[in-house]
């Protein structure tokens, strides 16, 4: 098993779960993160870090396409290991639902 990041974390992009990853797994997109599932060990301390609830275990139901994404994106985007500043208007885009067809940017982030 492990955890995966869905569309409800474009936009807001916390990084309190970044803090707490104890092998730096978190891959940053420019509006998004995302998990790289080899690399996450399940030990599960990211999921209640994240204000919009955007970080499940692939066990869920709905999140078995977004392992496959969530893979894609880490390969393609530079590691996080640090907390950053949300994105700006990050409380206003968390209780949106379906952001992936409207938001999502395949850009990369900084990373650390």
């Amino acid at each position: 098993m492990t955890y995966i990041v869905n569309d409800k974390c474009i936009k807001c992009k916390y990084t309190d779960c970044v803090e707490v990853c104890p092998v730096d797994c978190f891959y940053e997109g420019e509006n998004m993160l995302v998990i790289h599932p080899d690399e996450c060990i399940d030990c599960g301390v990211c999921e209640p870090e994240c204000p919009p609830e955007a970080i499940l275990p692939d066990s869920e139901e709905g999140a078995e396409n977004w392992v496959n994404f969530n893979r894609k994106f880490s390969e393609l985007w530079p590691n996080i290991t640090q907390m950053k500043d949300a994105l700006e208007d990050a409380d206003k885009f968390s209780n949106i639902e379906n952001k992936y067809d409207l938001f999502f940017s395949e850009k990369p982030g900084e990373g650390d």
